[in-house]
């Protein structure tokens, strides 16, 4: 195998595949950098068994030759030592491969040798039928990830809450996690021939937001049995699945309610960024919400060694009962207010004692569920 390539084309692929790669990893070859080049172009994959991420890297971008293949074949290289390497030299770089798996990395008047692994002893990406795929615009899928994926639980206890879940139906997708003290939700309308949910592990939905990046064009999403694929024209993330039945959780979404009060987003996420200041001195974060004079919410919280802070902010309507007063976990209402880009939202109530609904004006395709705390 040999092959020409740009400096920085070659360093910002490895460094894409590297992010799926695990120095922890119980197959060693896993801990290295599969490199393909073929006439078609040069191929990265970087995986932990868990995420695998594909780099593909063409003759020319954008009109601008980058990649010379002079001999196909394929490699597979230690990724801390190659891509440190590669970091550090100047201009195009020469990759040599002979026969023995011996790699040579030429740029200039610098040489080095690295010993390769046997590209046949890599594990072989899952198989998919790429006929049946969904294709969203990538702003839009980048989108419903922030808008859900902060939701998810943190603890392993319950494996299943650890990923979003992604239900495909025929025209739309449903994104949904919980951690079962708050709930994240967000759908879109989309066209689509896979049907099923499906539930990504968080890891994988991060890595794929940073991957993706400023692209612009459209993701074409493709499951299989244990995973699914997200893909672009140059770069691949496969995800496995994780097993088991996700919770129903529109059971969980209240319908009745005692007060409803909407008010402006930006001012409110404010006041509670304030509040919680104090609040983190709590086991809960607890910042507490009260009516008053039946126009206004007051945001307050205490610590005993600190001080406490309190403000009232004017609302743009309040309907229901006047007396109300909450505790919730300031981190939470912070992190739902941070993904809802309208510039109103309404507040629904069901009782101190009961989860509030926290859904942007004129956007019912958004929602965000926040258990109280008790305040003590």
């Amino acid at each position: 195998m040999e092959f020409i390539i740009n400096n920085e084309c070659f360093n910002k692929a490895i460094s894409d595949v590297s992010k799926a790669i695990s120095n922890k990893t119980p197959l060693p070859i896993l801990s290295g950098i599969k490199i393909i080049a073929d006439k078609n172009g040069l191929t990265l994959i970087g995986s932990n068994s868990d995420i695998l991420i594909e780099r593909f890297i063409p003759s020319a971008i954008e009109g601008v030759n980058v990649l010379e293949v002079y001999n196909a074949g394929s490699v597979v290289v230690s990724a801390k030592y190659f891509g440190e390497i590669v970091k550090k030299l100047p201009n195009d770089i020469r990759i040599t491969v002979k026969d023995n798996h011996l790699v040579t990395i030429q740029s200039d008047d610098i040489v080095t040798n690295l010993n390769g692994f046997n590209p046949e002893e890599y594990p072989n990406l899952p198989d998919f039928n790429y006929d049946i795929n969904i294709k969203i615009p990538s702003h839009q899928l980048t989108e419903v990830i922030k808008q859900t994926v902060f939701a998810v639980a943190k603890s392993e206890s319950r494996p299943i809450l650890t990923g979003v879940n992604m239900k495909f139906t025929q025209n739309k997708l449903i994104c949904v996690a919980t951690d079962s003290h708050r709930l994240a939700l967000r759908e879109i309308n989309i066209e689509s021939n896979v049907k099923g949910s499906f539930v990504v592990p968080k890891t994988s939905l991060n890595e794929l937001i940073k991957l993706i990046g400023d692209y612009t064009d459209l993701i074409n999403i493709f499951v299989a049995e244990n995973y699914i694929v997200f893909k672009t024209d140059t770069v691949s993330l496969f995800s496995r699945l994780i097993a088991g039945s996700y919770p129903n959780t529109a059971v969980l979404i209240p319908k009745d309610f005692k007060t409803v009060i909407t008010l402006y987003t930006k001012q409110f996420l404010q006041g509670i960024d304030r509040a919680s200041l104090f609040a983190s001195e709590w086991k809960n974060n607890n910042v507490n919400l009260e009516v008053i004079d039946g126009s206004k919410i007051k945001i307050s919280s205490n610590s005993s060694e600190i001080g406490k802070i309190s403000e009232t902010q004017s609302v743009k309507t309040i309907n229901g009962q006047m007396e109300l007063s909450i505790s919730l976990d300031g981190s939470f209402m912070i992190d739902a207010l941070k993904v809802i880009k309208e510039d109103e939202i309404k507040l629904s109530f069901g009782g101190s004692m009961r989860p509030v609904l926290i859904e942007p004006i004129n956007n019912p395709s958004q929602l965000n569920l926040i258990s109280p705390v008790r305040s003590y």
